[in-house]
């Protein structure tokens, strides 16, 4: 991986600004999507202006609607350090916390669908460690909807490596607030939610996940820790602490320093595959012929309230409803849809009712944080929306 002083990298990223400044944003579609269809081409402007506001170095992008792909959009580039690359349809991404929805939760709800564990079970009962510094009343539903009052993460101001150390560092975590008492988004809840899977399956979790989610879903490109020969189609994030950029190697530092697979971070993925999840999950949602692996019952809980009575912070089981984290809605879709946001800059949003989703990878932590796609998701979302009401 290349490895750049801080000097370097601000020499280098001023010259990869140049030259992609002096290029043409080009929209490039796939040959299958080529059809002209202008009812998308307000969504196609928002990409074109993030990318060249620097927003994002590149997007990958797609809109579907009854089950079908109607759009499909790359834009910019997948890495401007240490040279500019084009992005492409097949680049790979950080999916980061997508693989608490993606990942950990379906995991979850299969035990729950095998009879192995219930939503209002203490934690402790499955990992009596848990229970330290008051936590023996947080139960499975509340580390799912992220109503446990755990902190936001782990303890990162001190170094420290392996998994065994964050397991013990959740374990022992204290909570902030009484269990069900507000929402509060936290990484704890699903690095403890990955280890009960690994509890109930006798399995590390990327392995469960590659046999029980991934495999019958017929994802080939999606996993935990990508090969190293994969480095070149895996879109770059930031340097990490020794001036290295990651490029397959995870975003999230907590997910790296346990050796990148963690309940709440570590998935890569590409577009075509999240197009197979999307597509599977809301076909089954809805009864239909599907190879996703679950009921459409179970998915129907996850992806409906299920937070504390009372709350107004609305969640399913690791699906985002109606809190302040659900921009990506947009204005114009409806109340009942639900999605989720990566920390990377990728998001998937969902509307039950016409299986319709919005999918946008990007990169945007590349190359130095600065990048911001939160108006970009809620723009594109209600663009979308906009176009698909004109069908």
């Amino acid at each position: 991986m290349p490895v750049l002083t801080p000097f370097s990298r601000r020499f280098a990223l001023q010259a990869a600004t140049a030259a992609v400044g002096s290029m043409i944003v080009r929209r490039a579609i796939p040959a299958q999507a080529q059809s002209p269809d202008t009812r998308f081409l307000p969504v196609e402007t928002l990409f074109k202006s993030a990318v060249a506001e620097g927003k994002t170095p590149g997007a990958v992008a797609a809109v579907g609607a009854n089950g079908q792909t109607v759009w499909k959009g790359v834009f910019g580039h997948k890495a401007l350090l240490p040279t500019p690359e084009p992005m492409t349809w097949q680049t790979l991404f950080d999916m980061a916390s997508l693989t608490k929805v993606l990942i950990t939760a379906p995991a979850i709800m299969q035990f729950y669908e095998q009879g192995l564990l219930q939503l209002d079970d203490p934690v402790c009962r499955y990992l009596p460690a848990f229970a330290a510094n008051g936590k023996q009343d947080i139960t499975i539903r509340l580390l799912l909807t992220h109503y446990s009052g755990l902190p936001a993460d782990v303890d990162l101001s001190t170094p420290w490596t392996g998994k065994d150390t964050a397991v013990s560092l959740a374990m022992n975590a204290t909570p902030e607030h009484p269990p069900g008492e507000r929402f509060v988004y936290s990484d704890i809840n699903f690095i403890t939610l990955g280890l009960i899977v690994e509890k109930l399956s006798g399995l590390p979790l990327d392995e469960y996940a590659a046999r029980a989610i991934l495999a019958p879903l017929g994802l080939k490109r999606s996993f935990f820790r990508p090969d190293p020969v994969l480095a070149s189609a895996i879109a770059p994030t930031q340097f990490d602490e020794s001036h290295t950029l990651l490029r397959g190697v995870v975003h999230d530092p907590t997910t790296r320093r346990m050796g990148g697979v963690a309940g709440h971070a570590g998935l890569f993925s590409c577009a075509d595959d999240m197009l197979i999840y999307a597509k599977a999950l809301l076909a089954r949602r809805a009864g239909k012929p599907s190879a996703f692996p679950l009921k459409p019952e179970t998915l129907v809980l996850m992806s409906t309230p299920q937070q504390p009575k009372g709350k107004s912070d609305l969640r399913g089981l690791g699906w985002d409803i109606a809190t302040h984290y659900s921009t990506p809605r947009g204005t114009v879709f409806p109340a009942s849809s639900f999605g989720h946001t990566g920390f990377t800059g990728t998001s998937l949003w969902l509307v039950p009712e016409n299986e319709t989703f919005v999918l946008i990878l990007t990169n945007r932590v590349h190359p130095d944080g600065k990048g911001n796609v939160i108006a970009l998701r809620r723009d594109v979302a209600t663009a979308a929306a906009l176009a698909l009401q004109q069908s």
